[in-house]
């Protein structure tokens, strides 16, 4: 049986309990029966399927909304200092808890799994629970997006293994101790945060090294920030390390991926047998985000034809090559990508799912801190599509930075060879796309930002 509620968690209020991993730490608390309350800025499906749950959730930010009686005030590296709610709990002497410590006390007494890098997280930890339910072993697990079955984000099991998606961002993976941990790529990003890729590497390493004694890391023995972090870690005596992809020192060998239109078939080779399954979602970087969850699960005993076979039964994430739909020929898919790199895999992966018909992209940047530092790298990915639509810099956190704009992004893939264009006003971008799309096209839609809300609106135009 999985444990209880934490002293502490017992009458949680969330500031942001919409966000992606605040609402998955309430629903788990709330399926355990404790008493949650939250604000999110407005309201949203999350408040919705929270207060079903048994959630207070409000809309907008108020001292009024925390109650008095609440044991602790949990927010994220996202909630500024001056949040109405966050200054009465100073005044009413009630704890404040990150994100990460509330997590990490629901993992206590569970085999955890958390999953780590720079991009393919969400994926990867999400392939995991469901092959792990399929399994029925009745995981918890909490997500950085919603699952396309389920279509939840995070949930209370019965079993006794605990699936976590583990943010390197702010350093915040450094607060578990699982018994694996995956770590998919290392990589330069989350510049707010960190300034330089030494610092990175430190930040994984601490990560690593709370890996329980006799535990596994799973990385990837392909991408170069992966391999480095396996030299720096090789000597911790206490920890197994499995490596995966497609080098021939692998131990869990990528032979051979097969696409199959918006699917693939992939073929591994781990303990000197060859081993087939299927990845419901097109391009190799997605056939290496399951590898690493086959590797993981065999790493807690779990045998890996099973494995195999349960992964199949992943139908992927929302905003993850989610398909929106299709309209006068033309499918419109959405993208979470938002880093060169997995725009990139993205973009490729839709290239090759295209065949002989036309990839227009609709790209929306994500933080004027990563913009800066990888705006070049951005444009010159966009040169993979036969033309990209750039809207403006979506701030989230962030406040802006002087000089720098979308036009970073669209002079690089102009020098590229891309065929680009800037729009301002994001309400303009349904009809353009419409008008540019031709049967036979996909339509990607790409960022971490409110660039998916654009999808539905270009199905409509493009139906009309």
């Amino acid at each position: 049986m999985a444990p209880g509620i934490p002293a502490a968690m017992e009458r949680p209020h969330f500031i942001g309990i919409g966000g992606a991993g605040m609402s998955g730490i309430a629903k788990i608390l709330a399926r355990r029966g404790a008493k949650v309350a939250g604000s999110d800025a407005k309201e949203s499906g999350t408040a919705e399927a929270l207060r079903a749950l048994g959630a207070t959730v409000h809309v907008g930010h108020a001292a009024g909304h925390l109650a008095d009686d609440a044991t602790c005030v949990v927010v994220s590296s996202a909630i500024r200092a001056d949040n109405p709610e966050l200054l009465r709990a100073a005044e009413l002497l009630i704890p404040v808890v990150h994100r990460s410590d509330a997590l990490a006390s629901l993992m206590q007494g569970l085999r955890a799994i958390a999953v780590a890098g720079t991009h393919g997280k969400t994926t990867t930890t999400s392939m995991l629970a469901v092959a792990l339910s399929e399994l029925g072993l009745d995981p918890s697990y909490a997500i950085g997006g919603d699952l396309a079955g389920p279509g939840t984000n995070a949930t209370h099991g019965e079993g006794d293994i605990f699936v976590a998606e583990a943010d390197e961002s702010d350093r915040s993976f450094q607060k578990y101790d699982p018994e694996v941990a995956i770590v998919l790529n290392v990589e330069l990003d989350h510049h707010a945060n960190y300034a330089s890729m030494d610092e990175i590497y430190d930040s994984f390493e601490t990560f690593v090294g709370k890996i329980v004694p006799g535990g596994t890391l799973v990385v990837s023995a392909d991408q170069s920030g992966a391999v480095e972090l396996t030299r720096r870690v090789r000597d911790l005596s206490s920890l197994n390390i499995v490596t995966y992809g497609e080098s021939e020192t692998a131990d869990v060998r990528v032979h051979k991926i097969t696409p199959r239109g918006l699917t693939s078939e992939v073929t591994v080779v781990l303990n000197g047998k060859f081993l087939t399954f299927t990845v419901s979602v097109p391009g190799s970087h997605y056939a290496h985000n399951a590898v690493a969850a086959l590797a993981a699960g065999v790493a807690l005993g779990i045998p890996a034809h099973n494995l195999a076979s349960a992964l199949g039964k992943y139908t992927g994430v929302k905003r993850r090559l989610q398909l929106k739909g299709e309209a006068a020929g033309v499918q419109v898919i959405d993208s979470y990508a938002h880093h060169p790199t997995e725009m990139t895999a993205d973009l490729e992966a839709m290239r090759g799912a295209a065949s002989d018909s036309r990839l227009l992209v609709v790209f929306q940047p994500h933080l004027f801190s990563r913009t800066q530092e990888l705006g070049t790298e951005m444009g010159q990915a966009l040169a993979l599509a036969d033309a990209s639509v750039v809207l403006d810099i979506y701030p989230a956190r962030e406040d802006p930075i002087p000089g720098v704009t979308s036009t970073l992004i669209i002079d690089a893939a102009k020098a590229a060879g891309a065929d680009v264009t800037a729009v301002h006003d994001k309400s303009a971008v349904p009809e353009a796309i419409a008008g540019m799309a031709k049967p036979g096209d996909l339509v990607l839609t790409m960022g971490a930002g409110d660039v998916t809300d654009l999808g539905p609106q270009i199905l409509d135009h493009l139906s009309s």
